[in-house]
């Protein structure tokens, strides 16, 4: 038998992040550089698998480049696509010719074979461009024997998917070079740093969006004055102080802001011309119910954020989860899916008192929540050792699903 293996695959998983400063707009399009930093937290991947798998494999029998999403074979050529598989196999030469380790196994010449799998609802506001490229990259960087930063390749796929790769708390900062050598992500604070935050995704709809992100941002910069007025006057300082608020563990100050700055990116989607709304009757219902909830408590106990979709995602700390989610489920009761209402971590039911319940002030609206996830910070990207994980069979195509 040969002595090199036919096949050399990786399979990895990254996790999905929320920005709390959002990323709205950028500076370059074909380097995916960004008119302001952001700053995002990592959502843990074992709840309900909010997270994308993909294996990589290489081999010399290969004879052109082939991805598949979710079983289905795409276009390899897809522009983003190819400039993460440039900018991979350009470091991983770079790395070869500098002579510092053993020269890799694999030629720089073999095609590559790559499986990828979401299974969270795509295009609805959970942001799987950001999971998947960030998947890609650290997959690719595997196989390829690269251990640099790899924020410009996953950046290159999609702007937010350089958050996908740390766990806990992380910045991209925006950079000030025309290369964008220097727009990278950065770990603020590891996931272990805030064990009692909690993280609820409110899903509202899993319908595909009217406008995708990519669009949408560009038509901002091109029309809004307020967009480059937040990018320019508003973020830097809103950067400075949500850091500060992380490292503090302030919940009060960190829901505020992260409220107000998901309110300011959709005013400039209305600034937008013609005008873009991600939200819908829904999402402004989840909105006056925060409120209403902060404001029976005195204090601020649930933050809400939008990204570009309807659903809401919601920030709370460990003991406030039972009293919001009974909130949620009294303004918004389960149609039919009763038990499968609440996905991810336990939560112990808690009634609500009636006096919060005129409090809260709502006619409910029955089954305008699908669903809710619970979960919580979690770890950047992981290598998976099971060989049975791989997505891709020994001949390099898709395994059939089980």
């Amino acid at each position: 038998m040969a002595s090199e293996k036919p096949l050399l695959a990786v399979t990895c998983t990254a996790p999905v992040n929320i920005a709390v400063i959002k990323y709205w707009g950028k500076r370059d399009e074909d380097l995916v550089l960004p008119i302001n930093s952001s700053l995002s937290v990592t959502l843990h991947q074992d709840q309900v698998s909010l997270k994308t798998t993909t294996t990589a494999a290489v081999s010399k029998d290969f004879t052109e480049d082939r991805i598949w999403l979710n079983g289905r074979e795409e276009d390899v050529e897809q522009p983003r696509l190819q400039a993460c598989l440039r900018e991979i196999r350009r470091l991983a030469r770079k790395r070869r010719s500098t002579g510092d380790e053993d020269p890799l196994p694999l030629s720089l010449t073999y095609k590559v074979h790559i499986a990828s799998v979401n299974n969270f609802p795509t295009a609805a506001g959970l942001a799987s461009s950001a999971a998947g490229y960030a998947c890609l990259a650290y997959t690719l960087a595997q196989v390829y024997g690269v251990d640099s930063d790899l924020s410009e390749v996953a950046r290159r796929g999609s702007g937010s998917a350089c958050r996908s790769l740390y766990g806990g708390f992380v910045e991209w900062q925006m950079g000030e070079r025309a290369d964008g050598k220097d727009s990278i992500a950065r770990q603020v604070a590891p996931e272990s740093h805030w064990p009692e935050l909690r993280v609820l995704i409110l899903v509202v709809s899993a319908e595909k969006k009217l406008m995708g992100s990519t669009a949408g941002m560009q038509t901002s910069v091109e029309t809004s004055p307020l967009l480059r007025f937040r990018a320019e006057s508003v973020v830097p300082a809103r950067m400075a102080e949500m850091t500060r608020c992380i490292q503090e563990r302030d919940f009060q100050g960190f829901g505020q802001l992260t409220m107000k700055d998901s309110n300011q990116f959709h005013a400039t989607c209305l600034d937008t011309f013609p005008p873009i709304s991600y939200l819908s009757d829904t999402s402004r219902r989840i909105v006056h119910l925060v409120h209403r909830f902060n404001t029976h408590h005195g204090q601020t106990k649930v933050a809400y954020t939008f990204d570009a979709g309807p659903n809401a995602v919601v920030f709370t700390l460990e003991d406030t989860v039972p009293e919001f989610v009974a909130a949620v489920q009294h303004c918004f009761p389960p149609e039919s899916n009763g038990d499968k209402f609440l996905k991810g971590l336990p939560v112990r039911p808690t009634p609500l008192s009636d006096e919060f319940k005129a409090a809260l002030n709502v006619d409910p609206i029955p089954g305008s929540i699908k669903y809710i996830i619970a979960t919580q910070v979690g770890p950047g990207p992981q290598i998976l050792d099971d060989p049975h994980a791989h997505l891709l069979g020994p001949d390099g195509l898709p395994k059939p699903a089980a």
